[in-house]
């Protein structure tokens, strides 16, 4: 079986994991130090936010130079140490690629090739995702497209010079070694201006299909999780048909509330999504854009019985940084160190994604937690003390010894059966595993519904003969 079918992947956001030369800012140099703890963690892979040169507009997602890595990142030979000590411990690494866009300062774009982007003599009525208007005009009256931010020009993908040029890039990263590529805005490059068509028109499917073609080049099972969003699960299973990527982000999943009749419906829909065209389903609770699972659910002990969840289900999974360690959203950062383009294009009426972004917490009693030798270019709080990776390491009950049990336990499945179940509770059974979740307010007692042992296996939260309210338990499938 590929790896990528079932395998669960760590996303790293480089400024806010470890900063190795005390400017406050993370850096590839900390991310090698600390690939100890992805290892020990038990992911197997590693997907980097982007490192490239950039003005930083967006965090990294506006490119000025796609094959080369921004000072304050490091270099490419320190890429290349991080590459071959992650290949060192068994994991694979993941890059970032944004094909949507480029940074306003890219070459292309300085030197007024407009031909590679789109630009027009009169706007549509188009809005950006950051807010305000998707058109920005230029000194001679024209217009260009900007589906973010305007230092973010949209590409135009009719043009054949942007299509190689892109291959080029793939080939670039691959020839250095990396195992896979994270699409940006896959379903975002070909827009249909006469019409309605921001995302998802057909003619994207055959830029895919050439990429998948450049990665079945290479040896070693390269592969490309696609990002699409507020597309039906039938829609997005097509870009993980055969001979186009090999995932997609399940952004239902991540959205879900925390109820059962919500939950299983995504799940059922994804599954058969997948099945449909013979990909993993995949599955994540927090990313870079995102709220923190632990704030959008309340609490520290819905977040630990979702993962368990989560990591109970067939396919593929992909983990937030922090996440292993129960971090909440930062909801009260000061107004004047928000960075995020949604707060300022909003005019701070939407918070943005920058508590999601707090730099993590490594050891310690006050920040910056270890972060690095400085202190963290946004600021942490002060009460993530007993959040650090050093005060949970040896804590039996502690999200980061559940999620290294978790990962521990884990076996690769493909199929899932649902089991008749009380109300609020979601019991299904893989080949591997039989896992109940109870989202009901009440504990419940499953004696009879689970064969085999009476202990479970693993628990999200202490049990004593019935299941609490807002807990997951597995229990190993028994051999018939």
């Amino acid at each position: 079986m590929e790896w990528w079918r079932h395998a669960v992947i760590y996303q790293v956001y480089p400024r806010s994991f470890a900063d190795a030369d005390g400017d406050g800012v993370g850096d590839l140099p900390g991310i090698t130090a600390r690939l100890g703890h992805l290892a020990d963690l038990g992911v197997d892979a590693l997907w980097l936010s982007p490192f490239y040169r950039s003005p930083m507009i967006d965090g990294g997602y506006d490119v000025s130079d796609y094959r080369d890595v921004d000072p304050v990142f490091g270099t490419l030979a320190d890429f290349d140490d991080l590459l071959a000590e992650a290949h060192r411990l068994g994991l694979r690494v993941i890059v970032d690629i944004v094909p949507n866009h480029t940074s306003s300062r890219h070459p292309w774009f300085v030197e007024g090739r407009r031909d590679r982007y789109i630009f027009r003599d009169e706007p549509n009525g188009w809005r950006s995702l950051f807010g305000g208007p998707a058109w920005t005009q230029v000194a001679d009256g024209q217009w260009y497209l900007h589906l973010f931010a305007p230092e973010q020009p949209d590409l135009n993908w009719h043009n054949p010079d942007v299509r190689a040029e892109f291959d080029d890039i793939l080939r670039f990263w691959l020839d250095r070694g990396v195992d896979g590529f994270r699409v940006d805005v896959a379903h975002g490059m070909i827009k249909d201006l006469a019409g309605v068509t921001l995302f998802d028109h057909e003619d994207v499917h055959e830029i895919h299909r050439g990429w998948r073609k450049i990665l079945d080049s290479y040896p070693g099972e390269r592969m490309a999780v696609a990002e699409v969003f507020d597309t039906a699960p039938d829609r997005v299973a097509r870009y993980v048909s055969v001979g186009e990527l090999h995932q997609a982000f399940n952004f239902d999943f991540l959205e879900a509330p925390w109820d059962p009749a919500v939950l299983r419906r995504i799940v059922d829909a994804s599954l058969a999504a997948a099945a449909a065209v013979g990909a993993p389903p995949t599955w994540v609770l927090s990313n870079h854009d995102r709220r923190r699972h632990v704030t959008r659910f309340g609490s520290v002990r819905r977040a630990r019985a979702a993962v368990l969840l989560m990591l109970g289900l067939p396919g593929s999974a992909y983990l937030y940084q922090g996440e292993e360690l129960g971090l909440p959203e930062v909801l009260d950062l000061p107004d004047e160190v928000r960075v995020d383009p949604q707060w300022v294009r909003s005019g701070g009426a939407e918070l943005g994604r920058d508590g999601c972004r707090v730099p993590l917490p490594w050891s310690g009693e006050a920040p910056p937690f270890g972060f690095g030798p400085g202190g963290s270019w946004l600021p942490q709080p002060a009460d993530w003390a007993g959040l650090t990776v050093a005060a949970q390491r040896d804590d039996p009950g502690s999200t980061l010894r559940l999620y290294r049990e978790a990962l521990r336990l884990r076996r690769p499945s493909t199929t899932l059966r649902w089991l008749d179940a009380p109300d609020g509770v979601l019991l299904f059974e893989t080949e591997t595993l039989r896992v109940a979740a109870n989202l009901s307010p009440a504990p419940v007692l499953i004696e009879g519904r689970i064969e085999g042992p009476a202990t479970p296996l693993l628990s999200s939260n202490e049990m004593a003969g019935e299941l609490p309210p807002d807990t997951t338990a597995w229990w190993v499938v028994q051999e018939r």
